[in-house]
């Protein structure tokens, strides 16, 4: 038995070990803001925060998640009132939107490790996140006001 904490609410999963997160996400807890990107971890639409780090959730196995704590987009904020979110908005940055809960995720954990990345910062930090629209200027631009407060 997996005990774990998804948003703030303790669960348990008694499956597969092997399932992927977002498999459990999304099928049993019915949290669909995390997407199925590629299932490779290669693409950051499944980006959720374990324990206060971005981690892909197509990749991370139910049975590595014993004790562990698991935040989504959903429980980013109640009201959508991060910074990032708050950003986000702003700056327009979602076209389609599919990947936007990933990056918005990724870009979350990026600024909690560094408060006020450079332009390097950035790109190095959100890399492994891809926006087929090509957002790429304005989700730049967002993270810069999240981190500056001006939102």
């Amino acid at each position: 038995m997996v005990k774990l904490r998804v948003n703030g609410e303790d669960r348990s999963f008694d499956g597969d070990p092997a399932m992927p997160l977002l498999w459990y996400l999304r099928d049993e807890l019915a949290l669909v803001g995390t997407k199925f990107g590629c299932g490779v971890a290669a693409c950051g639409a499944c980006t959720v925060h374990v324990n206060g780090d971005a981690a892909r959730a197509c990749a991370t196995a139910m049975g590595d998640l014993d004790g562990q704590q698991v935040v989504t987009i959903e429980g980013l904020s109640n009201d959508g009132g991060h910074p990032v979110q708050k950003a986000w908005r702003s700056q327009n940055v979602a076209q389609c939107g599919y990947c936007q809960a990933g990056q918005i995720m990724q870009a979350a954990a990026l600024l909690k490790q560094t408060p006020n990345p450079t332009d390097e910062e950035i790109d190095a930090g959100m890399q492994g996140n891809i926006c087929r629209c090509g957002t790429y200027q304005r989700i730049r631009a967002a993270i810069k006001a999240a981190a500056r407060g001006a939102v």
